[in-house]
């Protein structure tokens, strides 16, 4: 049975079985470690970090007694269900395909790869072990996404048309210097870290529309200078934008920047058109927390509408992917969604490189 993201499992299904998970990398990795936390079938019982200072800080916090240096070292000595991969998107591909090879499911950040060849390297494995691959598209898992999807599914909004999907920072280059702005680790700046959410998130609410092609341009004119002048390592765009046109005839605009002469310090829209009816997710307070509005013509006038989904029944993506598995159903954020978005973000950088449409397919 489909997962029905209507009614989501909540994290107190019932069960007495434990799942033993082992959390690679302790950036983003640190967080995964609490929103596991909040499954009660959830185990954490291994962590591991290349810093030997932070593993062994984090251990003790959470009271971890697998610590490892190396996704190898945790495979040899534990008996693990799940293995979150939160690294440099370099190392995606290589270390899921080591531990779907040693029968573990995975879950992994996101981008799912550094490109689209790797991420179907990936899905190979995936398919050919038969254990679970699922990609950290983390934005889905929130009350206004959930109430948006159930929206759009239920035909109020009529065939979607048009949809514009943006995340701008004024100035939000992640640990500048860092991993983040060197492609060879990352692949790529604003476009493949924070648009690669709102790509997921619109493709998503359109129900993945099959692309067509892609136009696309990228800019380097804020971070560049920044990192001259801090002697910064740093060689990716800091704001991309495209086009996407779909088989079936719908337009996504996508734009994501770092650095933009832009009023907020952090701003995330989605907006869907449709025939009938458009929808807007946005961020409040240039923060994490969201709003949606609801727009339609009755009898002759416009009305807006707030939504207001419940607060229960919706769990995080990791708490998810748990439940997905106790009760033997499909996961939601699959790898061979991770295949498209990567296909698209291919396109995108070779449009904005070469100034011209790409085919994607």
């Amino acid at each position: 049975m489909a997962y029905d993201y209507s009614t989501p499992v909540t994290a107190g299904s019932e069960t007495t079985e434990k799942f033993k998970i082992g959390i690679v990398g302790l950036g983003m990795g640190t967080s995964h470690i609490n929103s596991f936390r909040e499954h009660p079938a959830a185990d954490i019982v291994a962590i591991a970090d290349l810093n030997d200072d932070l593993l062994q800080e984090r251990g003790k916090e959470y009271a971890i007694k697998g610590l490892y240096t190396s996704l190898t070292a945790m495979l040899d000595k534990e008996q693990l269900d799940i293995v979150c991969i939160a690294v440099p998107n370099k190392f995606h591909k290589e270390l899921t395909i080591e531990a779907l090879r040693a029968g573990i499911h995975v879950i992994c950040e996101k981008p799912m790869a550094i490109n689209a060849t790797e991420a179907a390297e990936m899905l190979a494995v995936a398919e050919e072990t038969g254990k679970r691959l699922m990609v950290n598209f983390s934005f889905r898992f929130n009350e206004q996404s959930y109430a948006m999807k159930k929206l759009v599914d239920s035909g109020e909004l009529g065939d979607i048309y048009f949809a514009r999907s943006v995340w701008h920072r004024r100035r939000g280059m992640p640990k500048f210097g860092g991993w983040f702005g060197q492609k060879a680790l990352s692949g790529g700046g604003p476009l493949i870290d924070l648009g690669v959410h709102r790509l997921d998130l619109a493709l998503w609410l359109m129900g993945y529309p099959e692309p067509e092609w892609v136009m696309a341009s990228a800019y380097d004119h804020i971070a560049s200078k920044i990192a001259e002048r801090e002697q910064k390592t740093y060689d990716v765009e800091d704001l991309a934008v495209a086009l996407i046109k779909f088989k079936n005839g719908a337009t996504l605009e996508l734009e994501a920047s770092w650095a933009a002469n832009i009023k907020e310090q952090e701003h995330m829209a989605t907006r869907l058109l449709g025939k009938k009816g458009g929808l807007l997710q946005h961020n409040i307070g240039e923060g994490y927390q969201f709003e949606a509005e609801f727009y339609l013509e009755k009898e002759g006038c416009q009305f807006d509408m707030k939504l207001h989904p419940p607060v229960s029944g919706v769990t995080n993506s990791l708490c998810s992917f748990i439940d997905s598995i106790i009760n033997d159903e499909p996961h939601i954020a699959t790898a061979e969604q991770g295949l498209t978005v990567m296909r698209l973000l291919d396109a995108i950088y070779e449009s904005a490189a070469t100034g011209q449409p790409v085919k994607v397919g």
